[in-house]
């Protein structure tokens, strides 16, 4: 009887168990997708994230602790080489499923230089992706200042090159939360049907911010902005907008007089108006430009910086960058 009663309590600790080592180890290479892949393993487990909430995507140093995380991990998710041009030779190495969601079917993906966005879905040609290199500096116009129109780009963000931005168009994240579920299915398929229904429950709640946010930005969509990087375009694109220009400068050296001029002038014909940098540093020549015009400065953070791992996190950051831009616009 004793032996009877066992069996089924046996059975029971032997589930519990398998479930209890079911979390499926995903990495992703920056903080975005990592709040995509939490909306997906959310009541299953938890992502983590490759680089450190500061740290730049595009010329970041790997780390040997980085190198085995990268080995180890079950699922990774990075963009692809035109952002993370330090992640090809590392991963070259990996036995586990590798996505750079950049090649995933049906995600809408924009170049440099392009008025409309190109949907790639079909073909994605990487000889074409070669251009978009990094300046081991960072983003640096500063030895000539040049103030950008709106058909000019940033010194690394050359025409013709992808926009590697892609997670801030609403529509992208749901196709990538899609890949994420799929792919943490077949790798956990005792939680299959947990990670379906979260992918379709994130796609649903995104559907009704996107609808916020486009009534919200239709009442704004012809005040003029500038920028200090050129990251926004597919928010830009989901909701109407466009920047009136790019201030495009190094944080180490000021420009010169002449094109601090030039600049100032730009924001001077534009009249009241918004100029947005990105933490953590606000460019020092910020308040050179803008001292004594009607301008007001705001930070966008495309990356989620400060905020929580969580089911919720990615709709956050959607929604922040949301209340900044159209609060600042409001108020012109």
């Amino acid at each position: 009887m004793n032996r009877l009663f066992c069996l089924p309590l046996l059975a029971a600790l032997v589930a519990g168990a398998a479930s209890a080592h079911a979390e499926v180890n995903v990495l992703t290479s920056i903080k975005p997708l990592q709040l995509i892949a939490a909306a997906v393993q959310d009541g299953v487990g938890e992502p983590d994230v490759l680089l450190p909430a500061s740290a730049s995507a595009h010329h970041y140093s790997l780390r040997p602790s980085d190198v085995r995380r990268i080995r180890d991990a079950q699922l990774f998710y990075w963009i692809g080489p035109d952002l993370e041009s330090f992640l090809p030779r590392a991963l070259s190495a990996r036995e586990g499923t590798t996505v750079a969601v950049q090649e995933l079917p049906k995600l809408t993906l924009r170049r440099f230089g392009d008025a409309h966005a190109h949907d790639e879905a079909e073909h994605h040609d990487h000889d074409d992706h070669h251009g978009h290199e990094h300046d081991a500096h960072g983003h640096e116009e500063a030895a000539h200042g040049e103030t950008a129109h709106a058909d000019d780009h940033d010194h690394d963000h050359r025409p013709g090159t992808l926009d590697a931005h892609l997670w801030l168009l609403p529509a992208n994240a749901v196709v990538i939360a899609e890949r994420m579920a799929a792919d943490l299915a077949a790798a956990d398929p005792a939680n299959a049907q947990r990670y379906q229904a979260n992918s379709v429950a994130f796609a649903q709640r995104i559907e009704a911010l996107d609808g916020r946010l486009k009534q919200r930005f239709s009442k704004v969509q012809n005040k003029p902005f500038f920028v200090f990087h050129e990251a926004y375009d597919y928010f830009e694109a989901a909701y109407g907008l466009r920047h009136a220009g790019v201030f495009s400068v190094g944080g180490e050296a000021q420009p010169g007089a002449r094109h601090v001029a030039a600049m100032r002038e730009r924001l001077q014909q534009a009249g009241p108006s918004c100029v947005f940098s990105e933490p953590p540093a606000r460019p020092r020549l910020a308040e050179t430009l803008t001292a004594g015009l009607p301008v007001k400065m705001a930070e966008l953070d495309v990356l989620g910086v400060g905020l929580p791992t969580d089911a919720k996190g990615y709709e956050q950051l959607l929604e922040d960058l949301g209340d900044t831009l159209a609060g600042c616009l409001e108020s012109l």
